[in-house]
């Protein structure tokens, strides 16, 4: 089927979709052309206005005598001073400067409103648009004048009346357009305080955010390596102990599943506890509760299972802070399992003594650590969890050893 002129058929393609794409600086140029072209048919508008003003008064000021040479001048002065308009944003001062021998001319022949207005508009873009500095300048000066034309009023004028009439003419004029241009300047520059505030506010909040993902980050990743890396240390030393075991002991193996059985399942349990109360809503989960250091003896049948000698001294963990119930807890938990990793078959002691007012967690193997994991992340978990509870920790070598304390503010029951 054929396609007429000016008719897209079946066959035809889309001249939408063929259409070479505009170069990206060519939209960028049409924006120019029609920026400067709104400033010109400004200019062009008040320097009409300004022409219609002056021809309208032209006939009483020449019949008065106020204007001395040709109208042509005048109307080359008035274009002059509408031409600087079009530096308002690059250098509006320089603009305004430029134009005070184009103003003293026509004072010289006899000064005419409209040109006065149209320098009053060089001031007020002067003070709207210069730089601070600028503005004070030409406030500065203003000043100077206003007080110039009232000193000058005051003596040479004959009386009040004459003097008032002088100060209001002469200083109404210049005096407007930089009370108006202050006026404007000072909302636009309260605008941009507050949008600066917003966008502090904006950042503040931004970085309090990172800030809170960051911790709970930390936070999760503490809780992992508790949940997790404890139990499967355990499980994995144990199960490597029994592959390496060179004589059948049933009851050596026995006891070794049964402590690799338990971890699993404690590890399998406080999992499910930290999914659910990532789940809830309201951050708490009715059907499990946190560790507590009362269970402390699975731990150590844990570690014993993998080969550590645990003595426990225990003195008094009963009514215990929630939260520093389970950091005591962790801490013991970690420390016997660095003993298990880093000092197999050592004496471990566990020492827990609760006073009126400080709990003390302390676990002492008789052999050095081995050399630290880079990967590891179980001594600054502690410190991260002490921490949190406003407590103090500290790790090193002891003689012949190796020791974890920590210590815990309590409230007296």
């Amino acid at each position: 089927m054929g396609g007429g002129a000016g008719v897209i058929t079946s066959g035809d393609p889309d001249p939408r979709l063929t259409a070479e794409p505009r170069p990206a600086g060519m939209c960028c140029d049409c924006r120019v052309v029609k920026e400067w072209g709104r400033r010109l048919a400004q200019i062009v508008f008040v320097y009409l206005l300004g022409a219609v003003l002056f021809a309208i008064n032209a006939p009483s000021l020449v019949d008065s005598g106020a204007l001395k040479g040709p109208f042509w001048i005048r109307y080359v002065v008035l274009a002059g001073l509408c031409l600087l308009q079009l530096a308002k944003h690059r250098a509006p001062a320089l603009a305004l400067a430029a134009g005070v021998p184009l103003l003293a001319i026509d004072i010289a022949m006899g000064l005419t409103l409209a040109i006065a207005l149209a320098f009053g508009d060089l001031i007020y873009l002067a003070v709207l648009y210069g730089s601070r500095r600028s503005s004070q300048t030409v406030v500065i000066i203003l000043w100077c004048y206003l007080g110039a034309v009232i000193m000058v009023a005051v003596v040479f004028s004959d009386s009040f009346r004459i003097a008032l009439l002088i100060i209001i003419s002469a200083c109404s004029l210049p005096a407007m357009p930089v009370w108006w241009a202050l006026n404007v300047r000072q909302q636009r520059e309260i605008a941009e305080v507050e949008r600066a505030r917003a966008d502090q506010l904006a950042r503040i909040a931004e970085l309090d955010r990172d800030a809170a993902v960051a911790a709970e980050r930390a936070s999760m990743a503490r809780d992992l390596h508790d949940v997790i890396a404890g139990h499967l240390s355990a499980i994995a030393i144990q199960s490597e102990a029994l592959l390496t075991m060179r004589e059948h002991d049933p009851q050596r193996t026995k006891t070794v599943l049964r402590s690799m059985r338990e971890n699993s399942l404690a590890s399998l349990a406080e999992m499910r506890a930290m999914i659910g109360l990532l789940r809830s809503t309201d951050g708490q989960d009715a059907f499990t509760s946190p560790a507590r250091l009362a269970e402390f003896e699975r731990l150590v049948r844990s570690a014993s299972a993998a080969g550590l000698t645990v003595t426990v001294e225990v003195d008094g963990i009963a009514d215990l802070p929630a939260a520093v119930d389970l950091t005591a807890y962790r801490i013991v938990q970690e420390s016997l399992t660095n003993a298990v990793k880093h000092a197999a078959g050592a004496n471990v002691l566990l020492r827990i003594n609760r006073s009126s007012d400080t709990l003390i967690v302390e676990v002492t193997s008789d052999r050095p650590a081995g050399p630290p994991n880079p990967a590891g992340a179980g001594l600054l978990g502690m410190s991260e969890r002490v921490d949190a509870v406003h407590g103090t920790l500290s790790a090193g070598p002891v003689e012949g050893g190796w020791r974890v304390r920590a210590e815990f503010p309590v409230e007296e029951a």
